[in-house]
C-alpha cells in the first residue's frame, strides 16, 4: 500500500471538531471457522501479480487497484461492476497522479481513496485524500499543522449520506482518524475512549476505516505498544474487538447491520499467520480464508448481502483479488 476538473482543497476552508467518546466495550471471544461462503478470485488482467479489493456496494460495484507500489509498479485504482469480467472493470485514477487507490464506494455513485506524485524505490510516498462524484475528483486532507513528511493523508470509506472516514498522519507518527462531511466540509476527529480533542496529541494511534449509514464507524487503534485492537464507534460507544491470542486484530469494513469484517494476524516472524474475520454482536468471531489462501486473507468490505470483498497471497506469492458470497 502507498505507504477532469480541477482538483478543489477541501481542507482549507473546513472546520475541524471532535467527538467526546462517552463509553467502552471490550468484547473477544474464540474466532471459529465460517463456512458457507463461495469464493472467487478478481484479478485486473493489466496486472495479475498485484490486486486487491477493498470495498463492495449494496449494488455490487467493487472498489480496488492493482499494482504493488514498488518504483515502476505503481498502484492504479479502478471499479468493477457486477459480471466481473475484464471488460467490467472502469479505471479511476486521480489526474496527474503517479498512484491511486480506490479504497471505499457509496450507492450514489460517490468513490472515495488517496493518490501520490511519487512512486520511489522506498515505498515512502506522500498521499493526499480524494472523493469522486460525476467524474470530477476533489482532493481532501485534514487541517492541522503538524503532518508527517512526506504528508499521509487517505480517506477509506464513504455512506451514503455522503459522510467519508479516512486519518492523517502527524509529524510524531501516529496516525489520527476522522470523518469528513463531503456535503458540508466539516472534519471531525474520532478519539479513542477517554480522550479529548485537547488531549488528544497523547491519544493513541487510530485509523477510521469503515462507516455505515447509521454513522457507526469501524477501524483500529494501538491499544499498548504491542497491541492493535480492532473498534466499532456505534451510538456513541467505543466497542472494542479483539481476537483472542492475536497480536494485531484490524477492523475494515462495517454494514448496516453492524456486520463488522476485518483480518486479525497469530504467531510472528516466520510462524505469523493472516487471517479475515466477520463479527457481530450475535454471533461473535468467525475466521474467513479464501481456500487458496489460508493463513494469508483480509477481509477488506461488506455490503447489507453481507457480500465479502478482500484480497490473499496465493502459492506462487501474488496478491490475489477475493469475492466471498455467503
Amino acid at each position: 500500500m502507498m505507504k477532469i476538473s480541477l482538483s478543489r482543497i477541501a481542507a482549507a476552508a473546513a472546520a475541524s471538531s471532535a467527538v467526546a467518546l462517552t463509553a467502552a466495550l471490550t468484547l473477544a471471544g474464540p474466532a471459529s471457522a465460517s463456512t458457507g461462503y463461495q469464493f472467487r478470485t478478481l484479478n485486473n488482467d493489466r496486472d495479475l501479480t498485484f490486486n486487491q479489493l477493498l470495498g463492495i456496494n449494496n449494488s455490487g460495484v467493487i472498489a480496488g487497484y492493482f499494482g504493488s507500489g514498488a518504483q515502476g509498479h505503481p498502484n492504479k485504482g479502478y471499479e468493477l461492476f457486477p459480471g466481473y469480467g475484464q471488460g467490467n472493470y472502469a479505471n479511476e485514477n486521480f489526474p496527474g497522479s503517479k498512484q491511486t487507490q480506490v479504497t471505499g464506494l457509496n450507492d450514489n455513485g460517490v468513490t472515495v481513496g488517496f493518490w501520490s506524485t511519487q512512486n520511489t524505490k522506498s515505498m515512502t510516498n506522500n498521499n493526499f485524500g480524494f472523493y469522486a462524484t460525476g467524474g470530477r475528483f476533489y482532493t481532501v486532507n485534514f487541517p492541522t499543522g503538524d503532518n508527517a513528511s512526506p504528508q499521509v493523508d487517505q480517506l477509506l470509506g464513504v455512506n451514503d449520506h455522503d459522510i467519508a472516514v479516512g486519518f492523517y498522519t502527524n509529524g510524531q507518527g501516529s496516525n489520527r482518524g476522522y470523518t469528513y462531511n463531503i456535503r458540508t466540509h466539516q472534519f471531525t476527529r474520532v478519539l479513542p475512549p477517554g480522550f479529548t480533542n485537547s488531549s488528544s496529541l497523547q491519544s493513541p494511534s487510530l485509523t477510521a476505516a469503515a462507516i455505515n449509514n447509521y454513522g457507526d464507524v469501524a477501524g483500529f487503534y494501538a491499544k499498548s505498544s504491542s497491541v492493535t485492537d480492532a473498534f466499532l464507534l456505534r451510538g456513541g460507544k467505543f466497542i472494542t474487538l479483539a481476537v483472542p491470542g492475536a497480536s494485531m486484530t484490524q477492523a475494515f469494513g462495517v454494514n448496516d447491520h453492524d456486520e463488522v469484517v476485518g483480518a486479525y494476524t497469530t504467531g510472528s516472524g516466520n510462524n505469523a499467520a493472516t487471517h479475515g474475520f466477520t463479527w457481530t454482536q450475535q454471533g461473535g468471531f468467525h475466521t474467513v480464508d479464501d481456500p487458496h489462501g489460508i493463513g494469508t486473507t483480509t477481509i477488506n468490505g461488506v455490503n447489507n448481502a453481507g457480500d465479502l470483498v478482500g484480497f490473499y497471497t496465493d502459492s506462487k506469492g501474488n496478491t490475489d483479488g477475493m469475492l466471498a458470497t455467503p
